[in-house]
């Protein structure tokens, strides 16, 4: 029998799901390193309250027959003139699974929390060598809206990092 999307479910992570959350994200940064600012040597040997703090901030799962598959989180920006303002992070679905609207439906959740929140824009950073995600995030109403150049950099190679943005206000007709 093969695995659907109706077996998928996307819940937002709590400090008592720190197990979870860290073999998720050990898992993405160890099996797609290019596709995250973050080293897994920077997370690995993390002690259990630094994992907790970084659950402090909102993250989503996605279980896929009760394991997760993937993952996705918010950042929030602190000072008040930029409380409106959220960054998608940890942004990975392993795989096998890819391809099923695992991403679409956690993007959809973290869009809708973010809104919930009262914030109007969604905002992210991505290698511009990651065609495929530049895509997703198009597809979704993503807009390109600036390039920092040589902005990620690692063993001696740089690439760029477009900065997209998605607006979360209602729009007016």
């Amino acid at each position: 029998m093969s695995d659907t999307i109706t077996d998928t479910v996307i819940r937002r992570l709590s400090v008592d799901d720190v197990g979870v959350f860290r073999d998720i994200r050990l898992e993405a940064l160890s099996c797609e390193p290019n596709s995250f600012a973050s080293l897994h040597e920077d997370w690995i040997n993390l002690s259990e309250q630094e994992w907790r703090q970084r659950l402090e901030q909102p993250v989503f799962v996605a279980l896929l027959n009760e394991q997760p598959c993937g993952m996705m989180g918010l950042r929030f920006q602190k000072a008040r003139k930029m409380m409106h303002r959220a960054t998608l992070t940890s942004v990975y679905v392993r795989k096998p699974e890819r391809g099923k609207g695992i991403a679409s439906d956690l993007l959809g959740a973290v869009a809708n929390h973010a809104r919930e929140l009262g914030m109007l824009q969604l905002e992210l950073g991505v290698s511009a060598e990651n065609s495929a995600a530049i895509r997703f995030y198009q597809r979704y109403g993503f807009e390109p809206v600036g390039r920092i150049p040589r902005g990620f950099r690692d063993n001696g190679m740089s690439s760029d990092e477009v900065l997209m943005l998605l607006p979360l206000e209602k729009t007016r007709e």
